[in-house]
């Protein structure tokens, strides 16, 4: 990882921080004013979201940490972890709320202070919409997992704002009192499904998933074009935090010397290279036809790749 990547990775994971202290301080004003349970849900969730956010500076900037000779991959794994570590905090935050808001459902509580909480939530709205802004313009840089989860919290904190203000003038304007409680238990469940979603990038890297098939494919084509290839197999990828690396086995011409060979491997890397600056390749060239693999990793994933000369 760059040291820009890294700087703005730890900018974001700063922000985060620094508005949800913010954000913590005035929700919980809110939260007392108004006994809702609406706004108790968006308190809890700012909580989480501040330990959470100090938890994605921590992995990004492990993450951001040069290669040592115990780490010879890097450390961009940290962000999967800072990631999960995220996940298990917001899912235990929904079965929390999902409680308190079923039982306030069933008591018929009232809330006390509309206004108070609109005027908390309008500027808690106005807040987050511009730590997204920034948020988004790093992810758009870096691709930082750390940073798209923490990202996806402050989405759901915006969606939960929105959701206060809603439940908070249906109780107190139109009398439905069960209005705050309903909300409460909606939160509940959209941070579960955020949760759910938000695990499966940091399973797939901690797992070492392979690319997309997308990403994949554009590779494949890179490749395709180098007339010195004849084919490709045993190909196998995968990602730690916005770095990704990939190996393979190449069919060359066997009357080939070690130092053509040697030639052609380095124009192939230069090429990768030069259109996924971000890859670390590792190559093994093999005689035409041979194959010591089995299954699919014997198969030729060059044969009808677009391109293909």
């Amino acid at each position: 990882m760059s040291a820009a990547h890294s700087a703005l990775n730890r900018s974001a994971a700063i922000a985060s921080i620094s508005m949800a202290s913010v954000l913590l301080g005035l929700k919980g004003w809110g939260a007392y004013a108004t006994g809702s349970t609406a706004m108790l849900g968006s308190l809890a969730d700012t909580a989480l979201d501040l330990v959470s956010s100090i938890a994605t500076l921590a992995g990004v900037w492990i993450a951001g940490l040069p290669d040592d000779d115990n780490h010879r991959f890097g450390h961009g794994k940290a962000e999967a972890i800072s990631a999960l570590l995220q996940v298990v905090l917001i899912a235990v935050s929904a079965v929390g709320l999902m409680g308190h808001a079923g039982t306030e459902l069933v008591a018929g509580t009232h809330t006390a202070d509309a206004g108070t909480g609109v005027i908390v939530s309008a500027v808690a709205i106005v807040g987050t919409l511009g730590l997204l802004a920034w948020q988004r313009h790093v992810i758009r840089q870096t691709a930082s997992i750390a940073i798209s989860t923490d990202h996806l919290h402050y989405k759901a904190d915006l969606v939960m704002n929105v959701a206060v203000i809603a439940a908070l003038v249906l109780d107190q304007l139109a009398g439905w009192h069960w209005a705050d409680a309903v909300f409460g238990i909606a939160i509940a469940l959209w941070l579960g499904w955020g949760a759910w979603e938000a695990s499966t990038q940091a399973v797939d890297q901690l797992m070492d998933h392979e690319w997309p098939d997308d990403m994949k494919n554009r590779f494949l084509e890179v490749l395709a074009r180098h007339p010195e290839i004849e084919g490709i197999h045993d190909l196998r990828t995968r990602t730690a935090g916005n770095r990704h690396f990939v190996q393979f086995h190449v069919w060359m011409d066997g009357r080939m010397s070690v130092a053509e060979a040697h030639d052609v491997m380095d124009e192939i890397e230069a090429k990768i290279l030069s259109e996924f600056p971000d890859i670390e390749v590792l190559i093994h060239p093999d005689p035409t036809g041979h194959v010591d693999e089995s299954g699919v990793a014997a198969e030729d994933v060059l044969a009808g790749v677009v391109g293909r000369e």
